[in-house]
């Protein structure tokens, strides 16, 4: 046990993040100019949009840009609907202006143009890239709509399809607001890696002492770091002892002592004295900008995922330009006027875009995000979330995860039968109350929980290396570490140890030994259940901790996990994480530090615990709310059953086609039945009406635990 007066009166902030954005220099990306960007305002011109904030932007300014195409389309939507000839014949009324036609192709050249524009760019962009998708089919449909029915308006015999054009256009827009909203995020992370990092240093220079921007810090330059402050890179100590917080970077629970010679990290905390650290790495070669270089990597290779919807919308563009061209040309060939011959190909192609298909997945993704979170669950990836169905092995990281990520009292006994438990607890207490020391720290939390009142110290003393003393009540107490028992030849009680790794400090009361607190990293008391329903559903658990050996195998044993690894680095547990995958499993991976925050990106499902921090749940596709293991096996389920729901949505959005196009195609037209583009628009409504109420039944099913 440390000496505790070192820790006195010190105000360590574990948690509370400097949320300062970034900006690179354009010469080079991994250069981290901090000090125009201190209080999150500042130039973005020289960001790369890799790293974060431009990308963001952008995405938010899509979603903004969608949004508002969306409401001027449903305005001008509205009073084409009513005007429209075809929806007065199917509701039975009569509603006409003098230049009628005219009025509905100027509203649907507004809604063609301002409203189908980013399908028509998206359609480009497809058609570049040799893969047509859901833009394609889109464009495709909602061209052919105007484009011919504008032509009915200047003379061409035949009826218009300018409502069918605005609402698919409005239905479009919304489903990809709705789409684009859900995946809103991504780019996130390496912003709040940056942002651990302090925006300026103190440069010893001689006798004196100067504030430095943290990109002016050079190699070798000797910076002074005070108590509670962040660590502004990676360096060897050249004066100075202090324990420092490394938990978001390395997943060690325990505050680190560190002293001369040893190295820190930029981006941990300094806890309880003043050190002077001679820099060794800064900007692209430091520790964190590595942390920052495996996420970005790790993200891009998940952001290659085709989701299903497109890979429907590029079977169903083939199938609809084949038919389309087909029913033209057979049309033609068996003799009848151009004209017929146009309108069915008209009908085929854009019956075969049904409104049903914009809307089946973006639909169960927004009502699933939202139950889901309701039940413990925020999805930041929808593909992930999706896929967290076929799950076959969780990797968890220990601190903070299977554990709660803080030092709690595992035991109190006395070995005294004058003093009872609490009695022991009460008193060591008193000479607890004003350390910032972990197990001093732990000490006091286990008083607060037990609303036990703590009595006043006097004589404050702190033994060096080995503990702490002081007159409390009269009596004289110690609260000292096994060092110190051995020293004064104090017989260690045999039951003092347990196999679970913990730390143990003995209180000794008038010279006697009274009893001893022992101290771990505590369990959460929801992992072994969550462990139990992970095997019944043949899913393996593994751990990844940057703990030691000792405690790793501990916590594997008590908890029967199927494997852990001890003393990990972050790029081993992209390693593991690639080594699972390697052999065929379909790899989770549940974390809260920075440190887990490449193999969350890596994983085919990353999983943050909300108590974490807020790099882990930026990077991860899945964040539990309430830290809770158990959630897990819920995301399983609530996975399974949206896969289901988009299965059934994207058979009921197209199956109609499977009839419906055919029919307006002419199949049957030999026995006098040819689907009329007004059938055809009431099959496409029916077809949205049954997807929109599948979608809302899922609540029912994800809904319950």
């Amino acid at each position: 046990m440390e000496n505790h007066e070192q820790h006195k009166n010190n105000k360590m902030d574990h948690s509370k993040m400097d949320h300062s954005k970034m900006n690179h220099e354009k010469e080079d990306h991994s250069k981290m100019d901090h000090s125009k960007m201190k209080n999150g305002d500042g130039d973005h011109s020289g960001h790369n949009p890799g790293h974060g904030q431009m990308g963001h932007d952008h995405h938010k300014m899509m979603i903004a840009d969608f949004r508002k195409r969306f409401w001027v389309t449903l305005v001008l939507t509205i009073p084409i609907l009513f005007f429209s000839p075809m929806i007065q014949d199917f509701f039975g009324y009569e509603f006409l202006l003098p230049g009628n036609s005219y009025i509905l192709f100027a509203l649907s050249t507004i809604v063609y143009f301002y409203g189908g524009w980013p399908f028509l760019k998206g359609f480009v962009s497809e058609i570049k890239n040799g893969a047509p998708g859901m833009m394609t089919l889109i464009s495709m449909a909602i061209s052919v709509a105007y484009f011919y029915s504008s032509a009915t308006v200047f003379g061409l015999r035949g009826v218009d399809f300018f409502w069918e054009l605005s609402t698919l256009i409005a239905i479009m827009l919304v489903g990809h607001w709705i789409e684009m909203k859900s995946v809103l995020g991504a780019s996130k992370a390496l912003q709040l890696l940056v942002s651990m990092m302090p925006a300026e240093a103190h440069r010893v220079k001689g006798d004196t002492i100067e504030d430095i921007p943290l990109e002016d810090l050079l190699k070798n330059d000797v910076i002074l770091v005070k108590p509670g402050e962040k660590v502004p890179a990676d360096g060897i100590i050249v004066e100075g002892s202090s324990y420092l917080n490394e938990s978001m970077l390395t997943g060690e629970s325990k505050p680190v002592k560190k002293e001369e010679k040893d190295k820190v990290i930029g981006g941990s905390v300094n806890g309880n004295s003043t050190l002077k650290v001679k820099v060794e790495h800064t900007g692209k070669d430091s520790y964190l900008n590595k942390v920052i270089t495996m996420v970005e990597e790790a993200q891009k290779t998940k952001s290659k995922m085709q989701n299903l919807s497109d890979r429907a919308a590029k079977w169903l563009t083939y199938i609809a330009l084949a038919i389309g061209f087909g029913t033209l040309a057979v049309w033609l060939i068996l003799g009848f006027p151009f004209v017929y011959a146009l309108e069915r190909m008209v009908t085929v192609m854009v019956i075969a875009c049904p409104h049903a298909l914009g809307l089946a997945i973006p639909l169960v993704v927004a009502i699933s995000t939202a139950v889901s979170a309701q039940n413990g669950l925020l999805i930041r990836n929808r593909t992930a979330f999706e896929e967290s169905r076929k799950i076959s092995a969780l990797l968890f990281d220990k601190t903070g995860t299977l554990t709660k990520g803080d030092f709690g009292v595992t035991r109190i006994k006395s070995v005294n039968a004058s003093y009872s438990n609490d009695e022991i607890l009460r008193l060591s207490s008193a000479l607890e109350q004003s350390s910032e020391h972990p197990i001093a720290v732990g000490i006091i939390k286990k008083v607060k929980e037990d609303n036990i009142t703590i009595p006043k110290p006097e004589n404050f003393n702190a033994i060096t290396g080995k503990g702490v003393e002081a007159n409390v009540e009269g009596k004289q107490v110690k609260v000292v570490s096994p060092g110190y028992l051995r020293d004064e030849k104090i017989t260690i009680p045999e039951d003092a140890y347990s196999d679970a790794a913990e730390t143990v400090v003995f209180v000794l009361i008038e010279g006697q030994l009274a009893g001893y607190i022992a101290l771990a990293d505590e369990i959460r008391p929801e992992s072994a259940e969550a462990i139990k329903i992970f095997k019944k559903n043949n899913i393996k658990v593994l751990m990844a901790t940057g703990d030691n050996e000792k405690t790793a195998k501990a916590v594997s044993e008590k908890l029967g996990l199927d494997g852990y690894y001890a003393e990990v680095l972050p790029h081993q547990k992209v390693e593991i994480v690639e080594e699972l995958q390697n052999k065929g499993e379909f790899v989770a991976m549940t974390g809260d530090g920075v440190n887990d925050a490449p193999a969350l990106a890596k994983a085919d499902v990353g999983i943050a615990v909300g108590s974490g921090t807020d790099v882990a749940a930026e990077t991860a596709d899945i964040i539990l709310v309430n830290s809770n293991p158990q959630d897990i096996a819920n995301l399983i389920l609530f996975g399974k059953a949206t896969y289901n729901k988009m299965i059934q949505n994207l058979i009921w959005a197209t199956g109609y086609n499977v009839v419906a196009i055919p029919l307006a195609a002419g199949v049957l037209y030999s026995s006098g039945f040819v689907l009329g583009p007004a059938v055809g628009a009431v099959f496409m409504s029916l077809s949205t009406i049954i997807v929109a109420i599948n979608a809302q039944l899922l609540k029912r099913k994800i809904g319950k635990k």
